[in-house]
């Protein structure tokens, strides 16, 4: 792991075309900005983790209309009636 000190406004380049900004920080946080070409994916890590292990479930699951019914849906909502 590469460990750095930058200070706002100062950036790191990766691989020549993603580019890292930090835009401010304080002592609980930092905020960067990241520039980086349109094909390439960002992902926040704990979404990631999160998508991992819904598809680890969803691959278990050998029956598809198991694993359909074993989502969390929304109630559906009543159908309208129209007004006169």
């Amino acid at each position: 792991m590469l460990v750095l000190s930058r200070r706002r406004g100062e950036a790191v380049v990766i691989d020549g075309g993603i580019r890292i900004v930090v835009l401010e920080s304080d002592r609980r946080m930092v905020r960067l900005g990241i520039e980086a070409p349109a094909a390439t994916g960002i992902q926040r890590e704990e979404l990631v983790s999160v998508v991992a292990a819904e598809n680890r479930r969803a691959g278990a699951r050998r029956d598809r209309k198991a694993w359909i019914e074993a989502l969390p849906l929304l109630p559906r909502r009543p159908a309208a009636t129209p007004t006169e």
